[in-house]
This record gives structure tokens, sequence and C-alpha cells, in this order.
């Protein structure tokens, strides 16, 4: 009877971080979260990666051939278009963390990702794709009707708006299912990360092998139908789970708590503050505001590095918040305290903390400009080189298959080869083996050697061009293979910096604000993007003169993209060097209650 009852209690084991399941009760463990929700998740992740990248990865060739855009105009669509995927991940952020929570939100935009989806089949069905057979290699399509056009670009940016929306709630809700206070399930949730990513690159072969070679030839509709299907199964798919997955109530809206310890320390700029934190205002984890999250633990200043007692009161101004004063003190209910006079040390902390994160976000969007190479001048450097294998012809974009797979290799060999020898080089107690910090910094170094390989293939086929050739698709002798290698570092880099990214700003983002820390991930792409369109346009403009169209023309053969991917090598460079420094200077946030053991793996 003892074991039966004992058997009874350890299935009714609730979580230790707080989480519910869909009734609002606190989550049982063995009936809620873990690897089979987790596993739902990572395969909604795969489907709906599919049906992106089935639009996505032939974009530029789509404006090119069917849209009748130029090559600088296509890539530059794609880079705002791309942007706008990841700017729209904040708007999603923003009401999972505050209002409606990560799940609602990701059913909300997945909902719409699949009507973008419809509309863009439909419109290159009805509209677009005419006369039929055209959109291929050697037959561009006509002209399109306004209506038509607007068709498209509605279509296309319902899909941003959805596939945005629904993106950092996806990585942070699969996070969620893990207990990372239990000690098997906060492994497990080390490991989701990783397993998040291939997810996403594995759903990306089907698109960039099968979908991209069918587009390639001009199949387009049939391209953007099976990625609609694919959305739609990603979906009815994340509903089935309803019943097994964990859930953290929303916290509020994050802008007002933001504005609070500001006003508050307007408000109290001559108090002075106090030397020791103790004496500053807070209240038990259990009765904080925002929903029950966590206490952070106090720092001083505003600083990344441990601060001296003789501080400066400048350093510490946002402190002034969470400074009792005597008339505060006066109050004796606790509610009865203005958030807009007192604040909480934990509302503190949390500006604190975002504001320490902005400057590490800051260096990785030189490495998104990177990134978004591999969408777009990658494509138009395959397509200017030798696509062909006896009959068979190569698509391009199909390439990208060689960073699948390189990102695939290199998360098993980092999990399984490099990550434990570190540990065992180390001799620490920690079981980690490099910091996200500096796996974000390893990244940035493949980067640049992957610039420096695209920039020299890029000489070569200058080497090897045909100078008259009237279209100039496939006119250099050498072979589109020899792009495998910056293919493959580019994915070595996504496995250090990009999984760093994601465990980085989830880790360190406040309780309250983990869909935003994922967030912070895409708008660096997003802003990559931005940049990376940007570039382009001033590098055409600076170097275009009379007897040469710039670096990046219509025809690769009159330009220099060797010179711009050589540029991109130099400035990354720089980047790495600032990142350093910040890196150097970053300090990792505390929670209440964390283990010693865990706060001594987090350093640079």
């Amino acid at each position: 009877r003892k074991v039966e009852e004992k058997t009874v209690k350890n299935s009714d084991e609730c979580t230790l971080d707080g989480s519910v399941d869909r009734k609002g009760q606190p989550a049982v463990r063995d009936r809620t979260g873990s690897w089979f929700a987790a596993i739902l998740i990572l395969v909604n992740q795969g489907l709906a990666t599919l049906a992106f990248f089935g639009v996505g990865v032939n974009l530029v060739l789509f404006l090119t051939r069917v849209m009748g855009q130029d090559n600088a105009e296509a890539a530059n669509s794609v880079s705002k278009w791309t942007g706008t995927v990841y700017i729209f991940s904040l708007l999603g952020a923003f009401l999972s963390d505050s209002y409606w929570g990560r799940y609602k939100t990701c059913a909300i935009f997945q909902a719409i990702f699949v009507v973008g989806l419809i509309s863009l089949s439909l419109s290159s069905y009805i509209f677009l794709v005419k006369p039929e057979g055209c959109g291929n290699e050697s037959t561009p399509c006509g002209t399109h009707s306004g209506f038509a056009t607007a068709m498209f670009y509605v279509s296309i940016y319902l899909i941003a708006l959805g596939n945005g929306g629904y993106q950092p709630n996806i990585a942070t809700f699969g996070a969620d299912q893990f207990d990372e206070d239990h000690p098997n399930e906060g492994l497990g949730k080390v490991s989701f990360f990783s397993y998040f990513y291939l997810a996403l690159n594995l759903g990306s072969l089907f698109s960039n092998t099968i979908l991209g070679y069918f587009e390639d030839k001009g199949t387009w509709a049939l391209g953007f139908w099976a990625s609609a299907g694919s959305a739609i199964v990603a979906l009815i798919l994340f509903l089935v789970g309803t019943p097994r997955y964990r859930h953290f109530v929303p916290t509020g809206n994050p802008l007002s708590r933001f504005c609070q310890v500001m006003v508050a320390s307007v408000r109290k700029w001559k108090v002075m503050i106090p030397s020791n934190g103790d004496e500053l205002y807070e209240v038990d984890g259990k009765e904080n505001p925002n929903n029950g999250s966590r206490n952070i633990l106090h720092t001083k200043g505003f600083n990344f590095n441990e601060m001296n007692a003789d501080d400066s009161y400048e350093t510490r101004f946002l402190d002034r918040a969470a400074v009792i004063t005597s008339k505060e003190n006066s109050f004796e209910k606790v509610d009865m305290k203005s958030p807009w006079h007192l604040c909480t040390v934990t509302q503190v902390e949390e500006v604190k903390c975002i504001l320490r994160l902005l400057p590490i976000w800051l260096c990785t969007i030189l490495y998104s400009v990177v990134f978004t190479q591999m969408a777009s001048l990658f494509v138009e450097q395959g397509a200017a080189m030798k696509t062909n294998i006896a009959n068979f012809h190569i698509p391009p974009a199909s390439m990208s298959s060689f960073d699948i797979l390189s990102v695939a290799a290199f998360i098993f060999i980092y999990r399984r080869v490099l990550d434990p020898l570190v540990v065992r080089l180390k001799k620490s107690h920690c079981p980690k083996g490099l910091t996200e910090l500096q796996r974000m910094g390893v990244g940035l170094v493949i980067a640049i050697l992957a610039m420096v390989v695209a920039g020299t293939v890029e000489h070569f086929r200058l080497k090897y061009k045909d100078n008259d050739c009237s279209n100039c698709e496939g006119s250099s002798s050498l072979s589109i293979f020899w792009q495998v290698p910056q293919y493959v570092l580019i994915g070595a880099s996504e496995v250090f910096m990009y999984v760093g990214q994601l465990e980085f700003f989830n880790g360190q983002a406040p309780d309250g604000l983990k869909s935003f820390g994922s967030a912070l991930c895409m708008t660096s792409i997003s802003l990559g993007n931005y940049v990376s369109s940007l570039l382009v346009t001033i590098v055409m403009k600076i170097s275009s003169t009379d007897r040469m169209p710039g670096w990046i023309p219509g025809n690769l053969n009159k330009g220099h993209l060797d010179n711009f991917y050589f540029l991109l090598a130099v400035l990354t460079t720089a980047d790495f060097v600032v990142y350093l420094l910040v890196a150097n200077w970053y300090k990792y946030i505390k929670f209440e209650g964390r283990s010693e053991k865990l706060e001594g793996c987090q350093h640079v």
C-alpha cells in the first residue's frame, strides 16, 4: 500500500519552475512537457521551415525571372523582405510575453502564415506565371497588372508576418517544456536549442533540393502549393499537442515596467543610494507582481564587471528606483507603494539586463550581413558558374544544401566531440564546455574565413568567364561545386553563432521577457538583411563609373563581386575585435535560488 501511495505521489510531482498546464493548474511533470511535447514542436518547426524556405530560398530567382527585377534590385528586395520577417518577431514576442502567452501567439501567427502561402500559390498560378511555362532559366515571364503585383506583395508580407511572429515564440515555447530546475530536464533544455536549429535546417533541406529544383524549372505554383501543404500539416501537429504543453503566464506589458523604472529613477535623482543592496526594495518571489517570476539578484550600477564599493552614484542611477524613502516607508501595505515611485530590485535589474544585452546584440548584426549573402549573392554567383553535370542541371539555390549538411555535422561534432573535450581540458566542475559568448566569437571567426573563401572563388570564376555571353547564366567554366567550401563554412559558423545566440538570449533574458530574448536573435538577422541591402546600394553607387557598372551589376562578369566579399571579411574582422571587448565586459544575470555551481559556469 505504501508503494502505491508513493507511486501516486511521484506521478503527481509538479514542476519546479512555475509552469502551468492548459487549465492554469501547476504542471504535473509526468503528464506534461518534456521530450514528448518538444518532439512535436521540433517536427512542427521542421515542416514550417520547409514551407518558409520553399518561398524564401528561390525568391531572388522568382523576382528576376517572373517579376522582371535585375540582380541588384532582386537582392535588395530579398534582403528587405527577410529583414521584415524578423522585425515581425518583435511583435510576436511582445504579444506573447505581455498578453497572449506563447501557445496562443504561435497558433495565431501560424494561421496567418498558412493564409499567406495559400494566397501566394493562387496568385502565382492564376496571374504571375504567365505565359504558361515561363519563369525558368531561359524564359522570363511578361509584365503583370497592378492587381497581380499587389497580390504578390500582400501574400509574401503575410508570410513574413506569420513566420516572423511565430519563430521566436516556438523556440521559447519548446524550451518551456523542460524544467531547468530539474537535473535531467535541465540538460534536456540545453540540448533542445541544438536540435531546434537542426530541425530548422533539415526542414529547409527539402526546400533547397526538391522544391528548389522544380521551381528552378519554372513550376513555381507547384512549389508554393507544396509549401502551403507543409504549413497546414505543421499547424495541425502543433494543435495535436495542446493537452501536453506546459505554459508560463504572461507577465504584462514590459514597456510600462521599463518606464516605471525610468520615471522612479528621475524622480529620486537627488536620493542617496545605500551602499548595501539589501536595503533596496524587493518582495518575495511568490509575491512578485510579474506572476511569480523569479527574483533577480542586485548588481551594483549599470556596469558589466564587478564594481568597487566607491562606485559613483551616476553609474548606479537606475538603483534609485528601488530606494525606499521616508515617505514610501510610511505606507504599511506594499500594494500602496506606487510602481511609478518605487520599483523592486528585480524590476530595476530587468531593465539593466536588457541594456547589457544590447552591445552583444549589436555585434551580431554584421554576422547576419554575412549570413544573408547565402540567400542572395551566393545564388547569383552560382547561377553564373558551370551548373551542369552531363545533362543534369544543378539549381544554384540547391547549393545551400551543403550549408544544411554542414550544420547537421557540426552540431553533432560540437555536442559529441568538442564540448566534452573542452570540459576535460578545463578540468572544472562545470558541465558546459565553451560558454555561449565564446561560441559566438568562434562563429564570427569562421564567418570571416567564409567571406575570404567566397571572394577567392569569385576571383577565379572571373578568370574563366565568357566575355561574349548574351545570357550570362552559366557563363563561367568554373564548376558551381567550388562554392561548397563557402557554404560549409557558413554552416559551421551558424552552429557556433546562432545556436549560441538562441541559448544566450533565452538564458539571459528575465523570466517575463523570454520570447523577447529569442526575438533579439531574430532581429539581428533582420537588421543584418537591412544593412546588407544598404551596403549593396552604397557599394554600387561608389563603385559605378562610366567604364564599369559597379561591383554587383546585372551581368556579374562585368563586375567585381569578389571585392564585395573581401570588404565583408574586413568589416567582420573589425566587428570581431569590438565583440571581444564587449564580451569581456559582459556580466551574466543571476537569479535568486540559482545554484553556485551553475553560476560558476557563466563567464566569458
